[in-house]
């Protein structure tokens, strides 16, 4: 069975929408929760794919988020054992980091509703024609600079890069397919989160949105499925138990 390791950088923020697209494929998925204190596994072998969630701080923020180093090593393990990468929003950022971008933290809200342009460079990209035309949402805190020799497949309105591919086995969108209303209302609920002090219009335009972003988010899930032949699964490595044996009996 195919088996995809999430990585969720807080409580409100999980795989949402996508998550019956991938049950729908018979995909199997293990959330690793590093916010909790507990260590985030760096171990790529047991699984067919890496998903980077959203978070609620900028992904250079070391201090709030003192898990980052396990996952800078994680995302490379991915990486060397040819395994596919999705990062979206705060992962996004660390999927840029690792191709050599920069993030900043600056602006520390870039949250907003935009429309999706593909680019000359997505022209032919499974996820840029899925997006293409469409006003979704970005929420990330920060942002990040693309390495050179990195075009991004897709801008907002104003020319800023949403999506890239760094190489052909990863993605990053700053786009959030995955969020539901409610999620943003328990981000709302959480305690010490930093949010934008807009975020009761970006909820009220995530309501008039429900139905159109369930269909945008079986499109853009059916894009990274064929993009990154996520329904391919790979060799996984053997799970060994060592018993102990009593030679005397």
């Amino acid at each position: 069975m195919k088996r995809f390791m999430l990585v969720q950088h807080s409580y409100p923020e999980f795989l949402g929408m996508i998550e019956k697209q991938l049950e729908s494929r018979n995909i199997g998925f293990q959330y690793q929760r590093p916010f909790l204190g507990n260590d985030l596994s760096t171990t790529a072998g047991q699984y067919d794919a890496l998903w980077l969630l959203g978070g609620a701080y900028p992904a250079n923020d070391d201090l709030a988020c003192p898990w980052l180093s396990q996952e800078r090593q994680l995302i490379s393990n991915f990486k060397r054992m040819r395994r596919p990468i999705v990062g979206i929003g705060f992962g996004a950022l660390l999927v840029v980091e690792n191709a050599g971008g920069e993030i900043t933290d600056e602006p520390y809200f870039n949250t907003y509703w935009t429309v999706c342009h593909k680019t000359e460079a997505g022209k032919d990209d499974p996820l840029a024609i899925a997006v293409d035309g469409k006003r979704m949402l970005i929420m990330v805190n920060g942002n990040a600079s693309l390495p050179e020799g990195v075009a991004p497949l897709v801008v907002d309105d104003e020319g800023r890069w949403l999506a890239v591919r760094p190489d052909d086995m990863s993605y990053a969108m700053l786009f959030r397919p995955e969020l539901k209303p409610g999620m943003i209302e328990d981000m709302m609920m959480e305690d010490n989160r930093p949010l934008p002090d807009d975020i009761g219009d970006i909820l009220a335009e995530a309501r008039q949105h429900w139905t159109t972003g369930q269909q945008t988010a079986a499109e853009i899930s059916l894009a990274l499925v064929s993009a990154l032949d996520l329904m391919t699964e790979r060799h996984k490595m053997p799970v060994f138990s060592l018993n102990v044996v009593d030679k005397e009996k």
